[in-house]
């Protein structure tokens, strides 16, 4: 329980994450009890709505698919834990947060070691402009996306689109790109060994099922959950930190925790929703202090009801945040390409 910190003994200021961090350290401390249950009441119920899923195919296909959305969210729930594993926020011994994620990333298709440290620079350059590149949207300047050719600026049109942000791009990044260690190729063997050994426990576990049940019955069932798992997580990616009043800065005006709480969203959401994302919406704190377990970060927002209101966000907000694409250094927020057009000057 954690209601023994629910009462703040003094304020926060918003204006000073450096030691708003600080007070934030004492909701670290992970639960045992509370991971473990946390654990099983997503893993167990996933495992036995896709085995449902496998036998229900026989009575027709479609009605299979009306639990691909359920069994799809749990899924991304799983990977909310191989999140905070890969902060050592989910249980207290190192070694156990490791090997709990190796094992879901299995499931996920997401090599642990590799994204574990591609997530760390993210966290590491989240709002830093000379640091882009890892474990992140890409995200070009306005001088930087004028200044390309007519093929660079319509490959960046294509890469920003909701269609492929949404739709193809998960689907290469976790049938694909997963595969390899991309971008961390010549990181040394750990990487490769993180790489292929998901790929083979993955395969072998597949290739169970696709003896059982015949591969087509399989694809038709893991296809669904997996791609309605990425998309959905790839649309939280996104809006946790693409917003209109988000910070970036280049390297000498960046500084960590300032960039950490505003450079990031609290995506305000139903409860259910806020179940099956482990809380990853109040992702401003998250980035602010990771060590803290999803399960704790209500307890956050209860203790000091500021932080609910900064860069919040609901639902019905976030399709506008697609139009936003490029960084406007002058105006120092996000902005479409039509306004970008209409305000750019050579000299900007």
């Amino acid at each position: 329980m954690d209601t023994p910190l629910s009462a703040p003994k003094e304020r926060i200021n918003p204006d000073d994450p450096r030691d708003l961090a600080r007070k934030l350290a004492r909701f670290r401390t992970p639960r045992l009890s509370r991971s473990g249950w946390e654990l099983a009441s997503t893993l167990v119920p996933f495992v036995a709505l896709f085995t449902v899923m496998l036998f229900a195919v026989e009575a027709g296909y479609w009605a299979a698919l009306l639990l691909a959305p359920i069994a799809g969210l749990l899924l991304l729930r799983l990977f909310i834990i191989q999140h905070d594993c890969g902060h050592e926020a989910f249980w207290k011994n190192r070694h156990t947060n490791n090997w709990v994620g190796r094992a879901i990333g299995v499931l996920t298709l997401t090599p642990y070691d590799c994204w574990r440290r591609s997530h760390a620079l993210h966290h590491a350059s989240t709002g830093n402009l000379d640091a882009r590149g890892f474990g992140d949207v890409d995200t070009l300047t306005v001088r930087e996306y004028m200044e390309r050719g007519k093929m660079g600026r319509l490959f960046y049109r294509l890469y920003r689109h909701p269609v492929t942000l949404l739709g193809l791009g998960p689907a290469y990044l976790f049938l694909l790109r997963h595969r390899l260690p991309i971008g961390l190729m010549r990181e040394g063997t750990r990487y490769w060994v993180s790489a292929l050994a998901t790929n083979l426990v993955t395969a072998i576990i597949l290739g169970v099922l696709a003896y059982i049940f015949g591969i087509g019955v399989t694809l038709a069932v893991f296809l669904p959950v997996l791609l309605i798992s990425a998309s959905t997580g790839v649309w939280l990616f996104y809006v946790q930190h693409q917003f209109e009043q988000t910070h970036w800065d280049t390297r000498e005006e960046w500084e960590f925790h300032e960039h950490a709480l505003k450079g990031s969203t609290h995506l305000d959401m139903p409860a259910v929703l806020r179940w099956f994302t482990g809380n990853i919406g109040v992702h401003h704190v998250h980035h602010l202090m990771s060590r803290i377990p999803f399960y704790r970060l209500p307890a956050v927002l209860k203790a000091y009801p500021e932080l609910g209101e900064i860069n919040r966000i609901t639902p019905r907000q976030t399709p506008r945040m697609f139009i936003l694409t490029l960084w406007d250094e002058k105006k120092r927020e996000l902005v479409s390409f039509r306004e970008a057009k209409r305000s750019y000057t050579p000299s900007q």
